[in-house]
């Protein structure tokens, strides 16, 4: 769906050349979950950036189905992540005058409302719809921008660090909800190998390179790295 070939992301720090991704090379198929492992400033985000075309890279190229962002205007790149790509992010970005529902369909969809009350349901905040972004706490908060994001069934959704800033269970929450309501791929990239444990491919990053990883599963299903390559 994705693939990226050698790209790279390069920022000028006064006039000294910084590689925030290096030579990247990935490819993301439907309906598989990604995770990508690594701290911080590793370059996590700044490659969800160029997966999603909010960035252009440097040098190499980026392309959803075969054609390369590059060759997109950026109008078009921007109906593309409104109704294909879904976003959750490290800090749930809600607008505080807006309930929770409000919130979420703000991304709109035909069986918006419908759709998005059922996820509620699901996700255990039926009561909390028609709450403002204030009097929710921190999970509650980050389930609704999974709600959002899971809205209308995008292709793919890139979730940058969703459980940074919150408890361990909270997080395993997040992305239990992520993986088990998506309808195709998920992106999530983390610096807690915990919360990939479902991963079906997990990537190491550091200082911009990006590396697959052998990975091990336990009964329990959970992963663990062994080595890369």
């Amino acid at each position: 769906m994705i693939e990226a070939k050698r790209a790279s992301l390069v920022y000028q720090d006064h006039g000294r050349e910084v590689f925030a991704c290096r030579d990247v090379d990935l490819q993301l198929e439907d309906d598989k979950f990604f995770g990508v492992l690594g701290p911080s400033g590793s370059g996590k985000s700044s490659l969800l950036y160029l997966l999603s075309g909010l960035k252009m890279p440097t040098s190499g190229e980026v392309a959803y189905r075969g054609e390369p962002y590059a060759h997109m205007a950026e109008r078009s790149r921007g109906e593309l992540r409104l109704s294909k790509f879904g976003f959750v992010f490290q800090h749930p970005f809600l607008i505080g005058y807006l309930t929770a529902l409000e919130n979420v369909l703000l991304v709109g969809s035909n069986d918006g409302e419908e759709r998005a009350k059922d996820l509620f349901s699901r996700m255990g905040l039926a009561e909390k719809a028609h709450r403002m972004p204030a009097e929710l706490s921190g999970g509650e908060k980050q389930r609704v921008c999974v709600a959002r994001a899971l809205l209308s069934e995008p292709e793919i959704i890139f979730a940058d660090e969703p459980t940074a800033s919150l408890d361990h269970a909270s997080g395993e929450t997040v992305i239990d909800l992520l993986n088990t309501f998506r309808k195709g791929a998920l992106v999530v990239v983390s610096h807690d190998l915990s919360m990939l444990r479902h991963a079906d491919k997990i990537y190491r990053m550091e200082d911009g390179r990006l590396a697959q990883v052998n990975q091990k599963r336990s009964s329990s299903g959970r992963s663990s790295i062994s080595d890369v390559h």
